[in-house]
C-alpha cells in the first residue's frame, strides 16, 4: 500500500512525524506537507505561482519526504501528479487542535483529505483535541488501525472520514463512535493594534461556542472522551423544503 501523509501544521510538526512512524509498517509512506504552518488555510489551491517541492529529511522511516510552498490541498494534488505513482490512501494529520462541526470548512488538514476524496482516493483526517501538550500516541495508533481497515475495504463514493481523538492517555480513551457534525459558532474578535512604526494591523482570534452538541454529534463524542469518526460528503446541495425559497424567488426563476 502506498500512503500519502500530509497536514496543515507543516512538515516538521510533531503530529505528522508520529503519524508517519505509525503508518510506516503498513506500506510505502510518502510525506508531502507545507513548508510552514497553514492552519485554517481551508481548501485553497495555488494558481498564481509555481508549486515547488524540496526533499527533506524527517525523523520517521518513510520512503520520501517533501516540503512544498503550496497549501494542504495542493499536497494531495501534487501526490496525484502525472509523473508520480498514485496513493492508495491519503491520511492528513495528526492535527494539533480539534476539527469539529463547521471547522471542517476552515481546516487545511480536513481539506487535504477532502481533496483526496475529490481525486477518488480513500482518505481520512485525524486531529487531537488540544493545541498544547498534545498526546499524539493514541491518535497515531488509531490512525494505523483505521488505515489497515481501509486497506481491506472501501468508503462510500465521494466520502472521507474526519476523526477527532481526545487528548488523553490511551487508558482514558473511550471507544470510537460514528458521529455527525455538530455545530460550533466562533465568538470572533478582531483587535486593532499599531506596530512600532505606528502602522495599523489587525489580530484575529475567537472562541468556539457549541450550538449543537447533542448525542450523536462529534462534539458530544469528544466531551464523553470517545474517538469521533464522522463520514463527510462534499455534496453541499440544499436538502430542505423548497417552498419558502420558491416564494422568495418568485418572478426571478421559472
Amino acid at each position: 500500500m502506498r500512503i500519502l501523509v500530509t497536514n496543515d501544521d507543516g512538515i516538521h510538526a510533531p503530529g505528522i512525524l508520529e503519524l508517519a512512524r505509525a503508518l510506516a509498517p503498513l506500506g510505502e509512506v510518502v510525506v508531502i506537507a507545507p513548508e510552514r504552518q497553514q492552519s485554517a488555510a481551508g481548501h485553497g489551491i495555488t494558481l498564481h505561482k509555481p508549486l515547488r517541492m524540496t526533499a527533506v529529511e524527517i525523523d520517521a522511516p518513510v520512503a520520501e519526504a517533501w516540503a512544498t510552498n503550496g497549501t494542504p490541498a495542493d499536497c494531495t494534488i501534487l501526490a496525484a501528479a502525472n509523473d508520480r505513482p498514485k496513493p492508495d490512501l491519503v491520511v492528513a494529520g495528526i492535527n494539533a487542535g480539534a476539527n469539529l462541526g463547521e471547522e471542517v470548512l476552515y481546516s487545511g488538514t480536513v481539506s487535504a483529505a477532502m481533496e483526496a476524496a475529490l481525486q477518488g482516493f480513500k482518505s481520512f483526517a485525524i486531529s487531537v483535541t488540544a493545541y498544547e501538550q498534545c498526546i499524539f500516541g493514541p491518535a497515531a495508533d488509531f490512525a494505523a488501525t483505521l488505515a489497515h481497515r481501509l486497506a481491506e475495504g472501501s468508503l462510500p463514493p465521494d466520502t472521507f472520514l474526519n476523526v477527532n481523538v481526545p487528548n488523553v492517555c490511551v487508558e482514558e480513551l473511550g471507544p470510537a463512535t460514528i458521529t455527525r457534525l455538530g455545530r460550533r459558532r466562533y465568538m470572533n474578535s478582531l483587535e486593532h493594534r499599531l506596530d512600532p512604526r505606528g502602522r495599523s494591523y489587525y489580530w484575529f482570534s475567537g472562541e468556539p461556542l457549541e450550538r449543537d452538541c447533542e448525542p450523536g454529534t462529534d462534539i458530544c463524542a469528544i466531551q464523553d472522551g470517545r474517538v469521533s469518526i464522522t463520514p463527510v460528503h462534499f455534496d453541499m446541495n440544499f436538502r430542505g423544503e423548497r417552498g419558502d425559497l420558491d416564494l422568495l424567488l418568485e418572478g426571478l426563476v421559472e
